[in-house]
């Protein structure tokens, strides 16, 4: 790209954090592990649902009522308080995929400023970068919960901007969810989506900047 974004934004849940031992805690509690994808779709729904009439809940308060739903008629071997505990408790045990930690230590030795913009909580965050030995390579842990408003509506990408004290076009927003990269091109941010898994990427979004197989990969790219 012409001239490099000077801000690295990334998007945290599936993007950075990996997931899928959420699935295992749908089986601890007597649930199908298949459950937790269409729990968490359910949980982003529910969140753009509100977005889209100007409301914002947090994603803890959306993810137990999201999961209440999901687990409705099933034969738990707890009561339904406990198993919900017990799987969102699960967020806060995740780790980083395993391109994470090098690629985001080349992305900030490149002299740029890494932050994050989460639909989640900040906390959980701080416990994932923590843990995986990263949190100094990151100036700031933002979270939608201080903009009012969920990705990927407009004003949670300024507000990142702002904070940053940076203007939207010297931004780039990494993410997995074609639905980010749609609403952060849509904000004037240049966007990287990390499509790990060689998924096809929906033609109704707004293409990325830049396609990387990894956060290594984008390194590479950026230089």
């Amino acid at each position: 790209m012409s001239t490099s974004p000077s801000v690295i934004v990334f998007d945290v849940n599936e993007t950075l954090s990996d997931m899928s031992p959420m699935a295992q805690r749908f089986s601890d509690v007597g649930a199908p592990a298949h459950l937790a994808k269409l729990w968490f779709a359910s949980l982003l729904r529910d969140g753009f649902a509100l977005t889209a009439v100007g409301a914002s809940r947090p994603f803890a308060e959306l993810g137990a009522d999201a999961l209440r739903s999901v687990l409705h008629g099933i034969d738990l071997d707890r009561d339904v308080d406990a198993a919900v505990e017990h799987v969102l408790s699960g967020f806060m045990q995740l780790s980083v995929h395993p391109d994470v930690p090098d690629g985001v230590r080349a992305l900030r030795a490149s002299g740029r400023r890494l932050v994050t913009l989460t639909n989640g909580s900040a906390q959980v965050s701080e416990q994932l970068f923590t843990s995986a030995g990263i949190r100094d390579q990151f100036e700031a842990l933002l979270s939608v919960e201080d903009a009012g408003i969920w990705k990927p509506a407009r004003g949670a990408y300024e507000y990142a901007a702002q904070a940053c004290g940076t203007d939207p076009a010297d931004m780039l927003l990494v993410a997995v969810h074609p639905w980010d990269i749609d609403g952060a091109a849509r904000a004037g941010l240049r966007t990287a989506w990390l499509d790990r898994a060689g998924t096809p990427y929906p033609h109704v979004f707004t293409p990325p900047s830049l396609r990387a197989t990894g956060l290594a990969d984008l390194a590479d790219q950026l230089g």
